[in-house]
Protein backbone atom coordinates (compact mmCIF):
# COMPACT_ATOMS: atom_id res chain seq x y z
CA UNK A 1 0.00 0.00 0.00
CA UNK A 2 3.11 2.31 0.34
CA UNK A 3 4.03 2.93 -3.26
CA UNK A 4 0.01 3.61 -3.87
CA UNK A 5 -0.18 6.10 -1.04
CA UNK A 6 2.88 7.55 -2.93
CA UNK A 7 1.34 8.09 -5.73
CA UNK A 8 -1.85 9.49 -4.79
CA UNK A 9 -0.02 11.81 -2.52
CA UNK A 10 2.34 12.89 -5.21
CA UNK A 11 -0.73 13.39 -7.21
CA UNK A 12 -2.81 15.10 -5.10
CA UNK A 13 0.30 17.20 -4.43
CA UNK A 14 0.71 18.26 -7.58
CA UNK A 15 -3.05 19.39 -8.12
CA UNK A 16 -3.28 21.19 -4.96
CA UNK A 17 -0.03 22.98 -5.35
CA UNK A 18 -1.24 23.94 -9.31
CA UNK A 19 -4.35 25.27 -8.19
CA UNK A 20 -3.71 26.40 -4.90
CA UNK A 21 -0.49 28.55 -7.00
CA UNK A 22 -2.79 30.12 -9.55
CA UNK A 23 -4.89 31.27 -6.77
CA UNK A 24 -2.06 32.89 -5.05
CA UNK A 25 -0.40 34.24 -8.18
CA UNK A 26 -3.46 35.46 -10.45
CA UNK A 27 -5.88 38.19 -9.57
CA UNK A 28 -9.69 37.31 -8.73
CA UNK A 29 -10.56 38.84 -11.32
CA UNK A 30 -8.80 36.76 -14.27
CA UNK A 31 -10.13 33.85 -12.05
CA UNK A 32 -13.47 34.91 -12.13
CA UNK A 33 -13.16 35.81 -16.43
CA UNK A 34 -11.18 32.45 -17.01
CA UNK A 35 -12.32 28.71 -15.46
CA UNK A 36 -12.72 29.75 -11.63
CA UNK A 37 -16.42 32.06 -11.62
CA UNK A 38 -16.87 30.42 -8.26
CA UNK A 39 -14.20 33.13 -7.17
CA UNK A 40 -16.59 35.70 -7.38
CA UNK A 41 -18.51 35.18 -4.82
CA UNK A 42 -15.45 35.56 -2.34
CA UNK A 43 -13.27 38.59 -1.70
CA UNK A 44 -9.82 39.11 -2.81
CA UNK A 45 -8.40 37.97 0.48
CA UNK A 46 -10.46 34.90 0.85
CA UNK A 47 -9.41 33.57 -2.50
CA UNK A 48 -5.66 33.94 -1.76
CA UNK A 49 -6.29 32.33 1.74
CA UNK A 50 -7.86 29.32 0.21
CA UNK A 51 -5.12 29.24 -2.42
CA UNK A 52 -2.41 29.18 0.93
CA UNK A 53 -4.34 26.22 2.44
CA UNK A 54 -4.16 24.46 -1.10
CA UNK A 55 -0.55 25.17 -1.22
CA UNK A 56 0.51 24.08 2.19
CA UNK A 57 -1.58 21.18 2.20
CA UNK A 58 0.12 19.94 -1.06
CA UNK A 59 3.56 20.55 1.15
CA UNK A 60 1.95 18.79 4.34
CA UNK A 61 1.57 15.61 1.81
CA UNK A 62 4.65 15.07 1.05
CA UNK A 63 7.22 16.86 3.34
CA UNK A 64 6.87 15.14 6.43
CA UNK A 65 6.33 11.82 5.35
CA UNK A 66 9.62 11.78 2.93
CA UNK A 67 11.97 13.54 5.56
CA UNK A 68 10.45 11.46 8.82
CA UNK A 69 10.19 14.98 10.29
CA UNK A 70 6.73 14.71 12.59
CA UNK A 71 5.30 12.16 9.74
CA UNK A 72 1.63 12.50 11.21
CA UNK A 73 1.41 16.25 9.52
CA UNK A 74 1.05 13.78 6.15
CA UNK A 75 -2.69 12.14 7.20
CA UNK A 76 -3.65 15.40 9.05
CA UNK A 77 -2.76 17.31 5.61
CA UNK A 78 -4.28 14.63 3.47
CA UNK A 79 -7.63 15.07 6.03
CA UNK A 80 -7.70 18.70 5.76
CA UNK A 81 -7.51 19.07 2.17
CA UNK A 82 -10.41 16.55 1.77
CA UNK A 83 -12.56 19.08 3.97
CA UNK A 84 -11.49 22.00 1.91
CA UNK A 85 -12.62 20.26 -1.20
CA UNK A 86 -15.96 18.90 0.42
CA UNK A 87 -15.90 22.72 0.99
CA UNK A 88 -15.31 23.47 -2.79
CA UNK A 89 -18.18 21.02 -3.74
CA UNK A 90 -20.83 22.82 -2.10
CA UNK A 91 -20.09 25.78 -3.77
CA UNK A 92 -19.93 24.37 -6.50
CA UNK A 93 -23.30 22.94 -5.26
CA UNK A 94 -24.75 26.28 -4.47
CA UNK A 95 -23.85 27.69 -7.89
CA UNK A 96 -25.82 24.62 -9.84
CA UNK A 97 -21.92 24.10 -11.75
CA UNK A 98 -22.66 21.01 -12.08
CA UNK A 99 -19.39 20.13 -14.22
CA UNK A 100 -17.59 21.25 -10.85
CA UNK A 101 -18.44 18.83 -8.65
CA UNK A 102 -16.45 15.92 -9.72
CA UNK A 103 -12.90 17.22 -9.93
CA UNK A 104 -13.15 18.41 -5.97
CA UNK A 105 -14.58 15.05 -5.34
CA UNK A 106 -12.35 12.71 -6.50
CA UNK A 107 -9.11 14.98 -4.69
CA UNK A 108 -11.11 14.62 -2.02
CA UNK A 109 -11.36 11.28 -2.17
CA UNK A 110 -7.76 10.77 -2.68
CA UNK A 111 -6.87 13.03 0.57
CA UNK A 112 -9.29 10.68 2.61
CA UNK A 113 -6.94 7.66 1.02
CA UNK A 114 -3.72 9.24 2.06
CA UNK A 115 -5.59 10.00 5.50
CA UNK A 116 -6.59 6.66 6.12
CA UNK A 117 -3.60 4.61 4.62
CA UNK A 118 -0.69 6.99 6.44
CA UNK A 119 -2.72 6.96 9.88
CA UNK A 120 -2.85 2.83 9.64
CA UNK A 121 0.86 3.54 8.67
CA UNK A 122 1.37 4.79 11.73
CA UNK A 123 -0.27 3.28 14.11
CA UNK A 124 1.18 -0.04 13.00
Amino acid sequence: MGVAAWIVQTLLAVAMLGAGGTKLTRNRKDLVSGNMAWAEDFSDNSVKLIGAVEVLGAIGLVLPWALGVLPVLTPIAGAALAAVLLGAVVVHVRRKEWAGIVPPLVLAAMGVFVAVVRFVDLAA
